[in-house]
């Protein structure tokens, strides 16, 4: 059990490394750049990895390195923001309709099945067609949020109703306790592991998705996202001309990053379990 216990701490430990990486790559160097990333013609087009140029320059004149900073942060905004809004509401709705039940968990239960079957990403592409790329990053965050919090609402739910029945839960309501302090004081505690978790695989869908809409030209090109970087290096012909940098940096980071926030999710669910099961 305790080497179980070394190797899941090992796995989050590398996780929270990895992540912590592109927290300050992503939320902290971009401020630091010398000039504006996003900048066209910035700098000399097509230069090779050197000192003043890390990662070289693309062929839109930008220096490859600062840019790839700046789609990280604009791509963990938008991964957190609406993993953090998607993750609370979903919290709140679910653990709502299990705890009152009736037809205000029939009500909230049907409004959860109606968006859990729409599938996500296909009326991403429609909307954003239908918008011909010029849709915000904003609009499309937020069609993102209505179209992932009936997934945790849902596990919000599960546990709210196996809870509700408990001795604690009669104590609390006898004793007068409102049906808003039992919720948030009394069982949305036993959900925090689980909801962190949660917000971490949200933050990974986030990404996922508006990078996926970038790359097809769908997602808001004039915003500078890991999506966006691997758009223009594609529509300006970076394979033909060889600049791996230019293409290659952004998919290596999304690779990194999905692995770092996987073992971050992993590692932290599975720590959870064993500090239950003692």
């Amino acid at each position: 059990m305790k080497l179980v216990s070394v190797r899941i701490n090992a796995r989050l430990a590398i996780g929270l490394a990895a992540v912590s990486i592109f927290v300050i790559l992503g939320l902290v160097l971009p401020w630091f750049a010398p000039v504006d990333p996003r900048t066209w013609n910035a700098v000399p087009r097509n230069l090779p990895a050197s000192l003043r140029h890390l990662l070289g320059t693309t062929g839109l004149g930008q220096d490859t390195f600062w840019f790839l900073t700046w789609a990280l942060r604009t791509s963990l905004t938008v991964g957190i923001v609406v993993a953090f809004f998607a993750t609370a509401i979903g919290v709140i709705v679910g653990l709502t309709a299990g705890f009152f039940g009736g037809l205000v968990d029939r009500a909230l239960t049907l409004l959860m099945d109606a968006l859990i079957v729409i599938p996500s990403l296909p009326i991403l592409i429609l909307l954003a067609s239908l918008l011909k790329g010029r849709g915000s990053l904003e609009f499309i965050a937020l069609i993102m949020i209505v179209l992932n919090w009936p997934w945790p609402a849902r596990q919000a739910r599960a546990f709210a109703l196996t809870i509700r029945e408990r001795d604690f839960i009669h104590t609390a309501r006898y004793s007068g306790e409102n049906a808003a302090k039992i919720l948030m004081v009394e069982i949305f505690p036993y959900l925090t592991g689980w909801a962190f978790s949660n917000l971490i695989n949200t933050v990974l869908v986030a990404i996922a998705t508006e990078s996926a809409l970038a790359v097809i030209g769908l997602s808001s090109l004039s915003q500078a996202t890991l999506g966006t970087m691997i758009y223009w290096a594609l529509n300006r012909e970076a394979l033909l001309s060889e600049q791996w940098l230019w293409i290659g940096s952004p998919v290596v980071a999304i690779m990194a990053l999905f692995v770092g926030l996987f073992l971050t999710s992993t590692g932290f669910e599975t720590s959870n379990a064993l500090r239950r099961g003692r």
